[in-house]
């Protein structure tokens, strides 16, 4: 199967999610990520882990 099936499946996956009750709509979810993942694109959680992290702020002013 192609790129373009498994990103059309995705689509058709997510639209039927919209429609379901909030158990299903995860399961529905979960396999839209797994359909973007055979698709060549990253997962959402994959997306979350390539951001940097922010570093906490700290001063340093008047410190010596």
């Amino acid at each position: 199967m192609d790129e373009d099936f498994y990103r059309a499946r995705a689509l058709q996956v997510r639209d039927i999610a919209e429609k379901a009750d909030p158990f299903t709509k995860q399961r529905l979810l979960k396999l839209a990520d797994q359909y973007e993942v055979w698709a060549g694109n990253p997962s959402r959680a994959s997306r979350s882990l390539a951001r940097p992290i922010p570093l906490p702020f700290t001063q340093t002013r008047g410190k010596a």
